[in-house]
């Protein structure tokens, strides 16, 4: 199933929702965060108006998250004049699997606006070109096209500690916010990278703050540029610019992983 079937799939069925995992979606022993994120949103945002914009969101990855139904719970926490906060919980039995929290925010009126702008980027020589293989990567990698621009691949033992990657994801339509969820929580740990050898590695919690509205936006050539800060004990923190396909600056994420090597 494409990421827009899956999405698509969500049905409410009495006080939560209900939709459906395939193996395509998975990466290893659970379903790829993005597209867990992207569930929980789908159901946030029938819980607030469509023109308030997501401004963050906050997820804690609890346990594995398998192929196949997938209950979603949502609530509103709080809702004020301009913010709205509401938290949505994946459900594998009665356990909950995966803790989002996204909070909405009306526009203000204010004189301030800094945006950044997106650095030029010299492509390395012969940039490494994703080629899903299957039992090598994670099935979720078949959705995407990615092409590391800088930085190394996992597992080949390499010592940078940024990467740039341009990537477009095999769907139909046209973005909105839950395809900057899948763009953001597409590339593996850095820390992979400096392996030698293929070892597990998973995300434990991500935190994404949005800037900009990306309906509209095509699906291809979007830019991750990443860079990890820390890797100690076993776990690493590593940060994302978004950028969308013109160069807007889209989204920033910073996600907290383990490391098994």
């Amino acid at each position: 199933m494409r990421f827009s079937e899956t999405l698509n799939s969500i049905r409410r069925d009495g006080e939560t929702w209900t939709g459906s995992l395939d193996e395509d979606w998975m990466q290893g022993r659970s379903a790829f965060g993005g597209i867990q994120a992207a569930m929980a949103l789908r159901v946030m945002r029938s819980l607030v108006q469509a023109e308030v914009p997501l401004r963050s969101l906050q997820v804690a990855f609890i346990a594995p998250v398998p192929a196949g139904p997938v209950k979603v719970a949502a609530k509103v926490l709080r809702q004020g004049k301009s913010v709205t906060q509401i938290e949505a919980r994946l459900l594998h039995g009665d356990d909950t699997v995966c803790l989002v929290v996204g909070i909405f925010g009306a526009p203000r009126e204010s004189t301030l606006r800094l945006l950044p702008s997106q650095p030029a980027v010299e492509a390395m020589a012969k940039p490494h070109v994703l080629r899903y293989v299957p039992g090598l990567l994670p099935q979720f990698t078949q959705q995407f096209e990615a092409r590391w621009l800088q930085g190394d691949i996992p597992f080949s033992g390499g010592a940078n500690t940024e990467q740039v990657i341009e990537i477009s994801l095999k769907d139909d339509g046209v973005a909105d916010e839950t395809h900057v969820l899948a763009f953001a929580d597409f590339i593996p740990p850095i820390a992979l990278s400096m392996l030698d050898k293929p070892a597990p590695g998973s995300s434990l919690s991500w935190m994404l703050e949005l800037f900009a509205d990306s309906r509209g936006l095509p699906l291809s050539n979007w830019r991750i540029d990443a860079k990890l800060q820390v890797a100690q004990d076993g776990y690493t923190s590593q940060q994302v610019m978004l950028w969308g396909p013109g160069g807007q600056p889209i989204a920033l994420s910073r996600q907290s992983m383990v490391v098994f090597g």
